[in-house]
């Protein structure tokens, strides 16, 4: 047992070792903007990593910092977002999760996970970077699935052994957004079966409305790596529909989140495959009537911040929108002492 012990302590050392000797880079990104690669150990599909990105304050004295979780068929490519912070005297850092974005690596299937808690490390690695880096309050961000996901890892207790002090959710995905007989039969049946076949491929259709809404050729703002965000949402898996409903299942019976969360989400979600003027004004993806009713359920020091014409990633709003949004962000950062 003693030597079992050891030979997993040396292999622990090793992984450790391995994430803090690669070295900073410049990232896609630019401007500032900094990557770093870290290995992970292998899983049921063979090697495994996942990247962090930082742009530091010019402030000497900051010793706060912002990490931010991308949400599905995502990457971090916000760099206004970064850029508020870092002007706002935090250190900012972003993980792409394993399987996304610049964590890809060939072979993999993008964005395959089989339990939520797989992407745990992948926080924790981040985690670490910004406390070695002398970083003594940390806020949690997550978008989406990032939301999900941060609200999962901070609920099962994994953030104690950080400085984490406040989550911000953006438009987080707490609930399925499909119909009663789809969320209460049909995905509890997926998620039990994928336990026999997580690879069952699940078609989430054709539409380009959200990405339309989003990339300056089209109708939006912004431009990004089509091959790490599709403008098709890709068929996701049994062992992804698994993952996130036994997560959502999780927090939906009540979650005791201990620091403070702002809950953002839009005022109203749109629907339709094609492309309107309303998907430049509204949640394409998800209800946020969900998002509100789960969300409130975290924890017991909840700011919700309801966004009109707020789009899916609020963030990614017209400047109108986004601008009162960080304005009111940064207020509440404030009025909490963060």
């Amino acid at each position: 047992m003693i030597r079992k012990n050891l030979i997993l302590s040396i292999i622990s050392f090793i992984f450790v070792f391995t994430a803090f000797s690669q070295t900073w880079v410049e990232d896609v990104l630019k401007d500032g903007y900094e990557q770093r690669y870290i290995a992970m150990a292998d899983d049921y599909s063979g090697n495994v990593r996942s990247t962090v990105v930082r742009k530091i304050s010019q402030s000497k004295n900051s010793k706060k910092a912002l990490l931010y979780v991308h949400g599905y068929n995502d990457y971090f490519f916000q760099r206004e977002l970064g850029d508020r912070f870092v002007d706002s005297c935090y250190n900012f850092y972003a993980v792409d999760l394993r399987k996304y974005g610049r964590s890809l690596m060939a072979g993999q299937s993008k964005f395959e996970v089989r339990n939520m808690n797989e992407y745990f490390a992948d926080i924790d690695s981040a985690l670490n970077i910004i406390v070695k880096e002398g970083n003594k309050e940390i806020i949690l961000m997550g978008h989406s699935t990032g939301g999900l996901t941060t609200s999962y890892y901070l609920a099962k207790g994994e953030g104690s052994r950080y400085p984490i002090v406040g989550l911000i959710l953006n438009s987080p995905f707490l609930d399925m957004n499909l119909s009663s007989f789809m969320e209460n039969v049909m995905v509890p049946i997926v998620s039990w079966y994928s336990y026999i076949s997580s690879d069952t491929k699940i078609n989430q259709g054709s539409s380009t409305a959200y990405a339309e809404s989003l990339l300056r050729k089209y109708h939006g703002e912004w431009d990004y790596n089509t091959d790490w965000k599709m403008e098709i949402s890709p068929d996701v898996t049994s062992g992804w529909i698994g993952a996130i409903h036994r997560a959502q299942t999780f927090l939906q019976d009540g979650a005791n989140i201990k620091v403070p969360i702002l809950l953002m989400h839009s005022v109203r979600s749109v629907s339709g495959g094609k492309w309107s003027p309303d998907h430049n004004k509204g949640d394409a993806v998800l209800d946020v009537e969900d998002i509100s009713k789960y969300g409130k359920k975290l924890g017991s020091n909840i700011l919700e911040l309801k966004v009109d014409d707020g789009l899916h990633d609020l963030i990614l709003s017209r400047k109108p929108v986004r601008e009162a949004l960080y304005q009111r962000m940064f207020r509440w950062l404030k009025e909490k002492g963060l």
